[in-house]
């Protein structure tokens, strides 16, 4: 038994101090994630340039779209990009607060690994912390009216007033406002759902000014009719017919062998044929539709017929944007021509015409009575704001998103996050045990965002701090912030600067969840076999090792 003893407080040693390592490498991982896009955070935050994959140029301060781009080895570090990516995924916004919430909460618990605290305590604190967190946003999250206009557009205002096209005032508030109110379907109990990915195309057409941007009521593609000179380009209140079938003549399945045995039947098999696309256009025809869009072919013979009949016609449009067609003119896409009912005929649209911007066509299919999807065109000087204005508009559409799903507002300006961390700091006071020193840990890491918000000021970031946590001490002073832009200390309800209950909530969750999961980490092994090289021998078989031989390297002698 004298030789046990020391075996095992060597392992176990062994053991605390790998685990400690793993934990720092981490942590430093983590850290230096979040401190990349830090200075991205707020309303005088920093761009960043990027050169992707592709050789192209990307300039942005989303925290998503830089982290997409980042190429990095270490596991941990991989695993917070991940988290905005989640972040974005399912709320939209808050991407760069996460990480660098997650970064913060890391970093405070570096002491505590490092005095030997096992990582379940840290985590332990941690969750109470998230819950008593979450308790204090319900205390202090204020519901809103979704149908008062000018409240939701201050709330996705300030919520995109951090982004680049905050300079651009009230313009993608209102677009972004305009998109999710028109194509929002309602569920019943005052509740909306509004699919943004499916019922909202955003159409980016460089050239002219970004003030030209708007929401059409209805949709519109970049196609042309298939015979300008015949077919008419602008009709109003149109009839449309949506197909997902060609109207050409068919091919057989697999490879069709005919056998003609007279020059007359080369002449039968043709008029077979014509005939067979005159039924097509003939079924067609007989709902006097005056435009035609279908997702696969449509073969000259058919144009001939329908041009002749005065129907327009598109062909080859994606089924994303037949989806949206029917949804904007209330048709139904149709499979086969033959079972074409008055129903389906789409007389939703109040115009549909065809306009070259720039140098290329689009068909508008606009002015629609009830749309239940729309297009979103955007305007702007060169691809590279575009593009930008574009992750702008999609970030202020989730919030709007979010808001018509769950109508709280929470103060913006880092003032939500020093409520939080000013209750949970007296709250740690009745914490019992060992778990009072990581909750109270955690209450300071709160701290980070409205720092993070002081430093990209350029303020002085200790002054500024003491003067918040000041007002927040006793926890009266819940909606106190910080104005990103004028670095001044004030009233969030006054300078109208919120943020969503929803984006709010699902930073600090995925934040706080992140970290204990990295900090439950205490090895990282690789599963990549290594390439042998040529001429090397064959690997050797695994041993297998008897009780006996077990630890030999680590045993200590007598």
């Amino acid at each position: 038994m004298a030789l046990n003893a020391p075996v095992l407080v060597l392992k176990d040693s062994l053991k605390r101090e790998s685990g400690a390592k793993v934990h720092q490498a981490n942590i430093q991982a983590a850290k230096a994630v979040a401190d990349i896009i830090r200075t991205t955070l707020g309303p005088r935050a920093m761009l960043k340039m990027i050169l992707d994959a592709a050789g192209g140029i990307i300039v942005t301060n989303d925290g998503n779209a830089i982290l997409r781009e980042i190429d990095i080895a270490h596991p941990a570090a991989k695993s917070m990009i991940e988290l905005s990516r989640t972040q974005d995924e399912e709320v939209g916004d808050g991407t760069t607060s996460v990480i660098v919430l997650a970064g913060e909460m890391l970093h405070v618990a570096q002491v505590f690994i490092d005095k030997s605290y096992h990582p379940t305590v840290i985590c332990r604190a941690y969750t109470k912390a998230l819950d008593d967190a979450i308790a204090v946003l319900d205390k202090i999250a204020m519901p809103v009216d979704v149908n008062d206009r000018a409240s939701m557009l201050g709330l996705v205002k300030s919520s995109i007033g951090t982004k680049f096209t905050g300079q651009f005032g009230d313009l993608i508030a209102d677009l972004a406002i305009d998109a999710t109110t028109t194509a929002g379907i309602d569920l019943g109990q005052g509740m909306r759902e509004v699919d943004i990915k499916k019922y909202i195309k955003v159409e980016k057409v460089p050239g002219g000014q970004l003030e030209d941007s708007r929401v059409l009521k209805g949709v519109m593609i970049n196609k042309d009719v298939v015979a300008p000179g015949k077919m008419r380009r602008k009709i109003v209140n149109p009839r449309i017919i949506l197909l997902d079938s060609p109207i050409e003549y068919k091919k057989g399945e697999n490879q069709t062998n005919a056998e003609l045995m007279k020059e007359e039947d080369w002449q039968v098999l043709l008029e077979m044929e014509e005939e067979y696309i005159k039924n097509l256009c003939a079924q067609i025809l007989k709902f006097k539709p005056d435009l035609v869009i279908t997702e696969k072919g449509l073969s000259d013979l058919a144009i001939h017929y329908l041009s002749k009949a005065g129907v327009s016609a598109i062909r080859r449009l994606r089924k994303t944007d037949n989806n949206r067609i029917a949804k904007a003119c209330g048709a139904v896409i149709v499979n086969r021509p033959e079972e074409l009912q008055e129903s389906d005929v789409g007389t939703g649209a109040g115009l549909f015409e065809v306009k070259k911007i720039g140098d290329e066509f689009f068909a508008f299919i606009v002015d629609c009575k009830d749309p239940k999807a729309c297009t979103v065109l955007l305007r702007g000087a060169s691809k590279d704001v575009l593009n930008e204005v574009e992750r702008n508009l999609q970030d202020a559409m989730s919030v709007a998103r979010n808001i018509l799903k769950n109508p709280k507002l929470l103060p913006g300006g880092g003032a939500t996050e020093l409520t939080v961390s000013a209750t949970l700091k007296q709250k740690s006071s009745s914490v019992e045990g060992v778990e009072k020193w990581p909750y109270e840990a955690a209450a300071l890491a709160f701290e980070a965002i409205p720092r993070t918000l002081a430093q990209n000021c350029g303020l002085n970031v200790i002054r500024t701090m003491t003067q918040l946590q000041g007002k927040h001490a006793n926890g009266e002073n819940a909606w106190v912030g910080l104005d990103g832009r004028s670095g001044d200390i004030v009233d969030m309800k006054e300078r109208k600067v919120w943020d969503s209950y929803s984006v709010k909530a699902q930073t600090f969750k995925t934040a706080i969840e992140a970290a204990c999961m990295l900090l439950r980490i205490d090895d990282i092994v690789s599963g990549i076999k290594k390439k042998q090289a040529p001429g090397a021998s064959a690997p050797k078989q695994p041993q297998i090792e008897t009780e006996g031989d077990a630890d030999n390297e680590q045993m200590i002698p007598e």
